[in-house]
């Protein structure tokens, strides 16, 4: 029987680490096992807004991953949630995108979201907090990983 694929959410650098020297390798191996149908992806409709000034080749990729997943959109749930990590101290006001690109993640159930974003997203101190304000909201835990740390190898 097929595993399922892993719904993931990819935030914004996870589309420019595919054209960055030291994350390139790992992305683009990342996208190729999205493309074997080892992932499902979510897209924000933030993480679009971000990248429609992005380089030409970090656009076109984006648009060529959308069939690959869904697109999300922020609700009032994730609003809130949003709000209630940036009241627990996890990030500040100034760092309100990234604390929506988790509560987006969280609220659509996905299974991980991958980030190369080392300061707000993918950090040992704050992955427990977000599944701690999670817990408390009555939301399951999220795994956050780099996009190295999730790719599949041959058995």
């Amino acid at each position: 029987m097929k595993t399922p694929p892993f719904r993931v959410y990819v935030d914004t650098c996870v589309f420019g680490g595919a054209f960055d020297v030291e994350f390139a390798t790992a992305t683009q191996t990342f996208f190729a096992q999205v493309r074997l149908g080892r992932f499902s992806l979510v897209v924000s409709a933030l993480v679009q807004d971000e990248i429609a000034t992005a380089p030409l080749p970090v656009r076109e990729l984006m648009e060529e991953m959308l069939p690959f997943g869904a697109t999300a959109f922020p609700t009032d749930e994730a609003l809130l949630l949003q709000a209630a990590y940036i009241e627990a101290g996890i990030l500040t006001p100034r760092w309100a995108d990234d604390a929506l690109h988790v509560a987006m993640a969280t609220v659509q159930n996905c299974d991980i979201i991958v980030s190369w974003n080392f300061q707000h997203i993918v950090h040992f101190q704050k992955v427990p907090r977000y599944n701690a304000v999670n817990t408390l909201k009555g939301y399951g835990p999220i795994a956050i990983n780099t996009p190295a740390e999730v790719l599949g190898y041959e058995e």
